[in-house]
């Protein structure tokens, strides 16, 4: 029986184990177009198209993604041998609109895309969305022939990029890429102050000041036809490239962009791990979705905190903090079960959230007057509803702009993230 158990044990383990990215991958990146349609109750997934893309900015080493964040979630299987060699968690304007009045009455249909070291062998790519239950099921696979001449290596969009902070090799770095939205060609050197800007913005903030060697940043040089942005609110229409607009889900503030296949292409000119789109407006707007991309108007007297606010969501994975019934969204986070956000808690599962940080004896919850600004406790408001969901102090940035400062559990997850991408 001990001779039988010792080559199941390594057969168990051999199909558990981490990739080896020379093992599976060419440096590139495999693009998988997919549309992900459907209302309040229902999805359904179908594959638009699969691309070849020149650059490779995520890790060669950290491929399979153990942290469990995101709305959804992709694997890929070698065929062959049905070895795990990549996923990755991450979100998508679809689980928004979810939580709107719209999907109640409505049917969309949204384009996104999961991108992935080119394999050297055929894959099987399983998509799961994470259930009202909050535990992943699968909804989808397809397979992909790696030789298949369908797979196009067409670039639409090929602009000159201007590069911020270079840093080093992109697989042990985070790389951001700057998009341009509403700058026209006479614009092009304003675009690149800002980049300038909220680069050296950025890091003023900590943790990412003491983490500034582990970025690299780079800007996509590519013009719009006009000026600024959309503001349907206030019956203006501007011709970008990307299409971005304010309104996003009639939530006046929220600047976002269904164009995800533009963004894409425009991404393509440099390796990238995170997506951020600057937008050329003094007005107050932003928005981000974790693993997906991030923007922020460029002009705004808040705009630095928009900035690095908005990378919190996007990068790191935080929440909002404030309670102000500000957005579209309807009870976007069940009282009975516990967020996969760091930052926020139902108390459903505490112990996995910042329990082990708090000093002793704090009381749980923790009553508004017994802290103030930065002091660690559980408090109530947060996810958008003042009642059943709790933060971790007063204020932060993912809260209000009232301080220039994270709270120490969305500074330890950011820290973590940052971890995770380069080590």
């Amino acid at each position: 029986m001990k001779k039988l158990l010792l080559p199941l044990l390594l057969f168990i383990l051999s199909q558990h184990s981490f990739a080896s990215f020379d093992d599976w991958f060419n440096n590139k990146t495999l693009r998988v177009d997919y549309y992900h349609t459907g209302n309040s109750r229902d999805e359904q997934y179908s594959i638009d198209q699969v691309k070849s893309e020149p650059f490779w900015g995520g890790s060669h080493t950290t491929l399979i993604d153990t942290l469990n964040y995101g709305e959804y979630y992709v694997k890929a299987y070698d065929v062959r041998s049905n070895t795990l060699i990549f996923s990755h968690g991450y979100c998508a304007l679809f689980d928004e609109w979810q939580f709107t009045d719209e999907a109640k009455h409505t049917t969309r249909t949204f384009t996104e895309t999961v991108v992935m070291p080119f394999p050297k062998n055929d894959i099987r790519v399983e998509f799961y969305s994470r259930s009202f239950l909050g535990v992943y099921e699968k909804k989808f696979e397809y397979t992909i022939e790696v030789k298949n001449y369908f797979i196009s290596d067409e670039r639409k969009m090929v602009y000159p990029l201007y590069n911020t902070l270079v840093s080093g090799n992109p697989d042990t770095k985070v790389d951001i890429v700057i998009l341009p939205e509403g700058y026209t060609a006479a614009e092009m050197e304003r675009f690149k102050a800002d980049c300038d800007k909220f680069t050296s913005q950025l890091f003023t903030f900590e943790p990412y000041t003491q983490n500034r060697d582990k970025f690299n940043i780079h800007a996509v040089l590519a013009p719009s036809a006009e000026s600024g942005t959309d503001i349907p609110g206030d019956r203006v229409w501007k011709n970008t490239i990307m299409n971005s607009s304010f309104y996003t889900f009639d939530s006046e503030r929220y600047l976002m962009t269904t164009d995800n296949k533009t963004v894409r292409d425009l991404a393509a000119n440099a390796p990238y791990d995170q997506i951020y789109i600057l937008v050329n407006s003094s007005k107050y707007g932003g928005g981000s979705i974790y693993n997906y991309y991030s923007t922020s108007v460029n002009s705004n007297a808040s705009s630095a905190n928009i900035f690095v606010h908005e990378f919190g969501h996007g990068f790191a994975a935080l929440a909002d903090e404030y309670d102000d019934g500000s957005t579209s969204f309807n009870d976007m986070y069940p009282l009975n079960l516990e967020p996969w956000e760091p930052n926020i808690t139902t108390l459903v599962k505490f112990e996995t959230k910042w329990k082990g940080m708090l000093p002793a004896h704090t009381a749980i919850p923790t009553p508004a007057e017994n802290g103030t600004g930065m002091q660690l406790g559980v408090y109530e408001g947060g996810g958008y509803v003042a009642k059943g969901l709790y933060r971790p102090t007063h204020d932060c940035l993912m809260r209000t702009f009232k301080g220039d400062k994270f709270c120490p559990v969305c500074s330890a997850a950011i820290q973590r993230m940052l971890d995770f991408y380069t080590r």
